[in-house]
């Protein structure tokens, strides 16, 4: 026999024993097979197991001694298992006539601990992460959890963030686990472009948009950090921007943002398509449901014939009369705008078909990313409960309230299938952010009754303990010995109505030019109501104590400080009287009523904001009189392009006193920056001089005062936009009278005029305003103060 006859007939053996050892193992799981698919267990058991109970684990296998069991409840047993998330591993055997469940327990996390971090605490990063202690460990949950620590790190503009993780065995199955953080370097916005804006200029879109570009101040602002979810909102924002204004072919074609690993910065490029812009043309209300008459609901449509298209208009119109025909009866009709473009002329007609929907319940609202703000208090802005009839238009209503409660990056609104064909779920994704401030500043006043240097600190919370409510304290101190104190609190679902209720409490005083100290303690207890989105109503009860100290340094060494004349002769009668009969009470309710359709709060482009208070003072106490005020504030915008707004402020006050002796000078009305700019506060209308003929003279202000202010406002040349600066041209105009004293000069109806000009910053410390105004009419006695310096209040 050859070599190759050998080496072929001993392959060939070798080959037949693989295929006979083949066959027998075939054989065996073949036959192991078929009796697991009748097997019956005699028992189960359980190894491996060293926290988990076994009887837990029986349980969830579920399968039963002497009961027939299959392969595939092998499986489910072995997923049921797996799901419970207590284990690594998962095997299940037959043992003669026992079945035998092996598992492999996850090591118990005791501790999750971060180093490195400084710019982002702890406290942050334990809300981001899956792994908390005494959960049950697994290395794909910590890999997960490091994507979300550095997703935290991006929210605060460091992308470049690294991230490691480790374990530490603390024996009997424990285990710490740590992650190790490089926060990098913060990233910042060198550019935002525009491309495809004709219509509006770059200028004016950056201040749509959230997203700024870095400057020395961003490092407190925090607005220059790129976010792709803060990207996605300010291009909704846009769009809403151009659908309120006629482009209702707006269309953000692109959005993108490139980073320059060499410094760190993001330019970030915005493609959009203005489209044509359009009026409204024809606009009616039809309606397919019985019952339902069109020519009734035409008083609801807010989007009128010849006016430029907007969004909002057709949004409030359908809201308004959705409310209107739910109201009547017809839980299940909907409004569907129907829209005709007119591509020659530039128009739109709408019809507001009112017809029968599919009859679809809600069967549950799910809440998701809330872990501070409670349940309850994202529920509340919807104006329908689980079982309600489903209403998009109510629920886009409640979107827009959450957004303006100020607690979310993000809310979005969702649908999914219920369990039967005529219910939905209700699906609420939310993103928080931070609502907590603690703020330490200092300021500098030339005007109102506190000027010189101040500084306060305040602690805020807009969302205290997840419940919405908010809450502040703040302390300060200044100039003219000036110390303030004060505590605020609101509850704004009031027993569980859409109705606010708070009270603040407080301490000021200070020292007017060195003649006496004012000292008021107080507080109010107060109650708003919204009654529709632009009108509210609010009332209050008021309780101050008031209490006037003459300086008696000022008297002369020799004279008695106990004989009422020789006060008299350094002081006018007027406050002598006051401080005489000092401490005062005033106990007063109060209430008012606001319109507000104001665009954007920090930089008002259009809308009226209107308030008419009325305070009536009586109620025990000291003072006796009727205070009323109104005040009109109209913007519009002027020019897109070069973003002017004009704004007319028109205003009056008038008091009266249900005592023959007349209102307090404390008080009258007194001129301010608010009233008139260029003349120093209080220092017009009606005055005192001091019976001693020393040149000291006191102005007791009035019980009328008319106002009224022209003003352009206008980007600043050069400044970026990013810094929040803009200018003003104004022109302001008042009269102040009216008083009962004896002795008292300047009580006529003279008008006072002033022309100026305003920097205006929206600062990170608050809205600040820098005024230079030049008298043009004015009385010989009056004060001037060209330049004023202080906090602006628009609102």
């Amino acid at each position: 026999m050859t070599a190759s006859s050998k080496l072929f007939g001993a392959a060939s053996a070798i080959a037949m024993s693989v295929a006979l050892a083949a066959s027998g193992s075939a054989v065996v799981t073949l036959a192991s097979v078929a009796s697991a698919q009748a097997a019956v267990a005699s028992r189960i058991d359980v190894r491996g197991n060293q926290r988990v109970d076994a009887q837990t684990i029986r349980d969830n296998v579920n399968i039963r001694p002497g009961k027939a069991y299959t392969s595939a409840d092998v499986d489910e047993a072995v997923k049921r298992l797996f799901a419970m998330g207590l284990f690594s591993d998962v095997r299940i055997t037959q043992s003669g006539g026992a079945l035998v469940v092996h598992v492999s327990e996850y090591a118990v996390v005791n501790n999750v601990l971060f180093q490195g971090n400084k710019k982002v605490k702890d406290a942050q990063l334990e809300r981001a992460v899956q792994l908390k202690p005494r959960s049950a460990f697994d290395p794909s949950t910590m890999e997960a959890d490091k994507e979300a620590i550095k997703a935290a790190y991006g929210h605060v503009g460091r992308n470049d963030v690294t991230v490691s993780a480790k374990t530490v065995d603390l024996g009997s199955g424990r285990v710490n686990v740590v992650y190790e953080i490089g926060e990098g370097t913060r990233t910042k916005i060198t550019a935002i472009n525009f491309v495809g804006n004709n219509a509006y200029g770059e200028r004016r879109l950056r201040d749509i948009i959230s997203t700024k570009k870095s400057n020395p101040m961003s490092w407190l602002t925090r607005s220059d950090i790129y976010d792709e979810g803060r990207l996605q909102a300010d291009e909704e924002a846009l769009r809403r921007f151009y659908f309120n204004r006629g482009y209702a072919d707006f269309r953000v074609l692109s959005s993108e943002a490139v980073l320059d690993e060499a410094t760190n910065q993001y330019t970030i490029t915005i493609n959009i398509d203005e489209g044509q812009r359009y009026t409204f043309g024809d606009v009616q209300v039809e309606s397919t449901v019985d019952g339902v008459d069109p020519e009734a609901l035409n008083g609801l449509i807010a989007s009128r014939s010849g006016r430029n298209y907007s969004a909002k208009d057709i949004e409030k119109t359908v809201e308004s009369i959705t409310d209107r025909v739910a109201s009547s009866g017809y839980a299940f009709a909907k409004v569907e705008p129907r829209g005709d473009r007119n591509f020659e002329n530039h128009t739109i007609s709408v019809v507001y078909n009112v017809e029968q929907g599919p009859r679809a319940y809600v069967e549950r609202i799910e809440i998701r990313g809330n872990d501070k703000t409670r349940d309850y208090v994202i529920r509340r802005e919807f104006d329908l409960n689980e079982g309600d009839a489903f209403n998009q238009a109510m629920i886009q209503r409640a979107k827009r309230r959450l957004e303006a409660l100020d607690f979310f990056q993000t809310v979005n609104i969702s649908t999914a299938p219920g369990s039967e064909g005529d219910q939905v779920v209700l699906i609420v994704d939310v993103v928080e952010k931070s609502t907590g401030e603690f703020s330490i500043g200092a300021g500098y006043s030339t005007g109102g009754g506190t000027p010189g240097a101040s500084v306060e600190g305040s602690v805020t919370e807009r969302n205290f303990l997840g419940r919405g409510q908010y809450i502040r304290f703040g302390a300060g101190a200044g100039q003219n010995d000036m110390r303030n104190y004060s505590f605020s609190f609101t509850e704004p679902y009031f027993l569980g109505n859409r109705i606010s209720a708070g009270f603040d409490v407080f301490r000021r005083s200070h020292n007017v030019n060195k003649d006496y100290d004012v000292t008021q303690t107080g507080g109010s207890i107060r109650f708003g109501l919204p009654v529709t989105d632009n009108f509210s109503a609010g009332i209050s009860y008021n309780l101050v104590q008031e209490k006037y100290d003459l300086n008696l340094s000022k008297l002369n060494a020799g004279e008695d400080p106990n004989k009422k004349t020789d006060l008299e002769k350094h002081w006018a009668p007027a406050l002598v009287d006051a401080a005489d009969k000092s401490p005062w009470i005033r106990s007063s309710i109060s209430y008012s009523l606001i319109y507000d359709s104001i665009d954007n709060k920090q930089n008002p482009h259009d809308g009226v904001f209107a308030r008419f208070t009325q305070e009536f003072a009586g109620l025990g106490g000291d003072a006796k009189f009727l205070k009323t005020t109104a005040d009109v504030k109209y913007y519009q915008t002027l020019a897109d392009e070069a973003d002017l707004v004009g704004m007319i402020n028109l205003g009056g006050g008038y008091i009266h006193a249900f005592n023959k002796d007349g209102v307090r000078m404390f008080d009258l009305f007194k001129n301010d920056q608010d009233m008139i700019r260029g003349f120093k506060y209080n220092s017009m209308g009606p005055y005192q001089d001091a019976n001693g003929g020393n040149g000291e003279r006191y102005w007791m202000g009035g019980t009328t005062f008319f106002k009224a202010t022209a003003e352009l406002q206008f980007p600043m040349p050069v400044v970026p936009e990013s810094f929040g600066i803009r200018g003003a041209l104004f022109a302001d105009a008042a009269m102040l009278y009216g008083t009962k004293e004896d002795n008292v000069q300047g009580d006529d109806k003279k008008l006072r005029s002033s022309v100026g000009l305003s920097i205006m910053w929206a600062s990170p410390f608050g809205p600040l305003r820098f005024d230079y105004a030049v008298p043009t009419s004015k009385a010989s006695t009056d004060k001037v103060q060209n330049f004023n310096f202080g906090i602006s209040s628009k609102f």
